[in-house]
């Protein structure tokens, strides 16, 4: 039994620092919350489909005010979404998207979770979401969380009748589902070596009166509260909290303003006891806990002698409450709460502990230097007694004080060793499905980042007793702009082999030069570089020597792919070997500032295409929009592609490109298109060719997106197989240079498009048909209108997901579209 419940908490609880790498800071308002904290023991858990579905208002009210333990299962990490910051899309995507959760919950006071589910794109209905996730793993995953966290009550942000986007119709009926066999022995019993079952008490669908209203239904039962207050500790009300939350949302474009007022949310009760109030019937105090009595007076005892001046004060009785918890009948709750309580020593005790390596990346079987430094501001007699790595056998013992405000300070030297993991995320290190991720450790699953690289037990003793906490081992600098940056440290293979071009088409069966780029993970490092190309490819030459001598130093080489001389596909793989050994791993690196910098190793490879293609013109004009690699695709084929600013868009500088391509949303994120886009009308009634990539209809920067009328809708098609018919098969963009026939729409990812016009002048001629099963036909994914004596192209159609993935068909169309009027 305590197995099981050390482990269910060891899942949810999290190191000394948080996910933003930095040591907490805590205000005396935030310790007055936690020692209220102490008192409750209810936990809520909001579950939707995607980030940024979640209702930030509900999670940082029952956080912070209700002060329950509060989290967030999001079925997938939105790696079908686009991205509003920079060009990476599916599961780089999906990372960024994980990180900007955790920095929500750290704002919101919420904790994040996650199931396998792979957002896929885009879904109408759960009965495909359903046909593309393995939903018994998915609703496997869901169990395990309910146990796992064990909340109170459950609250879904949808409902589970279909009204809504396959993913979120599917989140609800998951939960509803889990809700009944989470307290079942028989549902996924091989879960119970690592978890108890556990019954929630009530569970919740989070709608609206709006929806109600909408629809005729009666509103009467429906549950309400205001979470519009203010927190007096905090100094700001929990919608201003909810916003800044959700403002993390930053590759979706979430960015909210702060409300302040009265806010009603509405909850509909699915199933369990009903009450007045959504806890009323469950009780939350230490009532609910035998033996719980002697805990209970040493944290009353606590809050009742805080002072925020001699916050130290309190540690007495705190130690008082830790000590009393080894009577109380429940190993998990034991858990959290000595976690909370060791938490707050801390914070009372003004503990500061840290662990920093000399550098932010390392390579397996590498010498590190850590530096650890303790520093207690108080009068208590404390100690640094041992730390206990992750990785080595043996503790290392100090038995030092740590004097009042005297920094206790450390160096430790080891070897890493041989087969430490690489810091991968664990849930892209196999290779998955189209709608699940290959997780087969049971206790990974749920968990929303890896843990870190290198943690330290750093146990402190206070008199007579000790406390043990994980200190994550992080990189440390000094910026001159941005002052101390912490990142963490992350462990890799000692070379690491970058291919240029995430993928290589070819038009013809013309050579192409592709430069390889080594960087050493370590120093010293040298060998040969290799690569392994797909049957009827020729690479040369074979191999190439390389020779670093310090970390991170690189060497490009420039390899000859010469592709078949027919139609093919395949992979070129990335070799290096150092001291007899192969190493096949790449390195990426995504780094913005609102998110921890993310390293990645992922498999160096890259996918290469012989296409059959003819293409027209050369000089292409790109003004780039919400972010996409089209440009670098263009120039794959051969195309001379130039960036475009503001200044650039004129009509004199503008006639010299064959075509001029607007990259995604551009209408919705480059404010200067409100009034250049007279400049880029008035190009193609010179004989110009401009075309346009999809735009949502909401926050546009003008209305006037087009020479004449047309108007954006929601309408697309998530299907990616879904049937296209050629209606303009006589039109030159269906046939010059490139006949297109119904071969040019196979193999295609994600989706067909999104965000169709649905309204267009006479002069438009659309091109194209498809839908989705069981709905009408959509027209207006691909639009073509002569203006004066050019050409401008409005298209919906995922030409930003298809190119970068090496769809044949899709570059086919595409140069047409490029080629118009050549």
């Amino acid at each position: 039994m305590k197995t099981r419940a050390l482990f269910g908490y060891a899942l949810i609880a999290f190191f000394l620092s948080s996910n933003a790498q930095q040591f907490n800071v805590y205000k005396p308002g935030d310790i007055r919350l936690r020692l209220e904290k102490l008192n409750v023991l209810g936990s809520v858990l909001y579950v939707a489909a995607h980030p940024d579905d979640e209702n930030t208002r509900l999670i940082a009210y029952y956080a912070n005010e209700e002060l329950m333990r509060t989290a967030y299962l999001s079925a997938t990490r939105g790696d079908g979404g686009q991205n509003l910051i920079g060009p990476q899309i599916r599961e780089e995507l999906g990372l960024i998207r994980t990180q900007e959760l955790l920095a929500a919950r750290k704002i919101d006071g919420g904790q994040q979770f996650f199931s396998r589910a792979n957002d896929f794109g885009y879904s109408k209905d759960p009965d495909e979401t359903f046909n593309i996730w393995n939903r018994d793993q998915v609703l496997a995953d869901f169990v395990w969380a309910f146990r796992k966290f064990r909340p109170d009550i459950i609250i879904t942000r949808f409902t589970d009748d279909g009204r809504t986007h396959g993913h979120h119709t599917a989140s609800a009926i998951l939960a509803r589902e889990a809700f009944k066999l989470s307290g079942d022995k028989n549902a996924y019993p091989e879960q119970l070596d690592l978890v108890d079952t556990w019954q929630p008490k009530k569970i919740f669908w989070n709608t609206g009166w709006w929806w109600f209203r909408d629809s005729g239904m009666d509103t009467t039962d429906l549950k309400t509260f205001n979470v519009g207050g203010y927190n007096v500790l905090l100094g700001e009300s929990y919608t201003e909290i909810a916003a800044r939350s959700r403002s993390m949302h930053k590759s979706q474009g979430f960015g909210s303003s702060g409300s302040r007022g009265d806010q009603i949310e509405y909850l509909k009760q699915w199933e369990g006891k009903e009450g007045e109030t959504p806890f009323e019937g469950i009780d939350t105090s230490w009532d609910r806990m035998k033996g719980s009595k002697e805990v209970a007076f040493f944290i009353n005892k606590a809050i009742e002698q805080y002072d925020e001046r001699n916050p130290s004060s309190i540690i007495e009785p705190l130690m008082g409450a830790r000590k009393a918890l080894d009577k109380i009948d429940s190993d998990f709750w034991r858990e959290v709460k000595r976690q909370e309580i060791d938490e707050l020593i801390m914070a009372v005790s003004g503990l500061y502990l840290s662990l920093s390596s000399t550098e932010a990346n390392y390579a397996v079987g590498d010498s590190i230097s850590i530096n650890l430094e303790a520093v207690n501001r108080s009068s208590m007699d404390m100690k640094v007694e041992r730390i206990k790595f992750s990785g080595w056998p043996n503790p290392i013992s100090f038995g030092a004080p740590i004097l009042n405000n005297k920094p206790f300070t450390s160096e430790m030297n080891f070897k890493l060793p041989s087969g430490m993991n690489f810091s991968h995320p664990y849930w892209l290190v196999d290779e998955g499905e189209l709608g699940m991720y290959a997780v087969n450790d049971q206790r990974l699953i749920g968990k929303p980042e890896n843990d870190p690289a290198i943690t330290g037990d750093v146990t402190v003793s206070l008199g007579e007793e000790e406390i043990t906490y994980k200190v994550p081992v992080l990189y440390r600098r000094t910026d001159p702009v941005d002052g101390e940056v912490v990142e963490p440290l992350t462990i890799g293979p000692p070379v690491m082999v970058n291919i240029a071009g995430g993928v290589l088409v070819f038009g013809d069966n013309s050579p192409k030069s592709v430069d390889v780029r080594v960087i050493a993970g370590k120093a010293n490092c040298s060998g040969e570089v290799s690569l392994v190309a797909p049957d009827g490819w020729k690479v040369t030459p074979a191999t190439y020597d390389f020779d670093l001598s310090q970390k991170r130093e690189e060497q490009i080489f420039t390899f000859e792919i010469i592709p078949p001389a027919n139609a093919s596909e395949g992979h070129i793989i990335g070799n290096a070997k150092v001291e007899g050994k192969t190493y096949s791993k790449g390195l990426s690196v995504i780094d913005y500032d609102h998110i921890p910098k993310q390293t990645l190793y992922p498999d160096s490879k890259v996918k290469v295409v012989r296409l059959d293609l003819k293409k027209k013109g050369n000089l292409i004009g790109y003004i780039e929009g919400a972010g996409d690699a089209i440009p670098d695709n263009l120039a794959q084929i051969g195309y001379q592609v130039v960036t475009l600013q503001k200044d650039d868009v004129i009509l004199e500088n503008l006639s010299q490109y064959d075509a001029i391509i607007l990259g995604i949303r551009a209408f919705n994120t480059v404010e200067w298109l409100s009034y250049k886009n007279k400049e880029l009308f008035d190009y193609v009634k010179q004989g110009g060719n401009l075309i346009i990539q999809y735009n949502t209809s909401h926050q546009l920067v003008t209305q006037e997106i087009a020479p004449y009328d047309l108007k954006l809708s929601r309408d697309r098609i998530a299907v990616e197989q879904a049937p296209v018919e050629i209606i303009g098969f006589d039109h030159p963009v269906m046939n010059t240079p490139n006949r297109i026939t119904d071969r040019d729409f196979e193999s295609w990812v994600q989706e067909r498009g999104l965000y169709f016009p649905d309204k267009w002048s006479e002069e438009f001629t659309p091109i194209l048909k498809s839908n989705d099963p069981g709905e009408s036909p959509k027209t207006g994914g691909l639009l073509v209108a002569r203006y004066g004596e050019g050409y401008y192209v409005y298209s919906g159609y995922s030409w930003f997901r298809e190119l970068p993935a090496g769809v044949p068909g899709a570059y086919r169309i595409f140069v047409n579209m490029i080629s118009l009027g050549k």
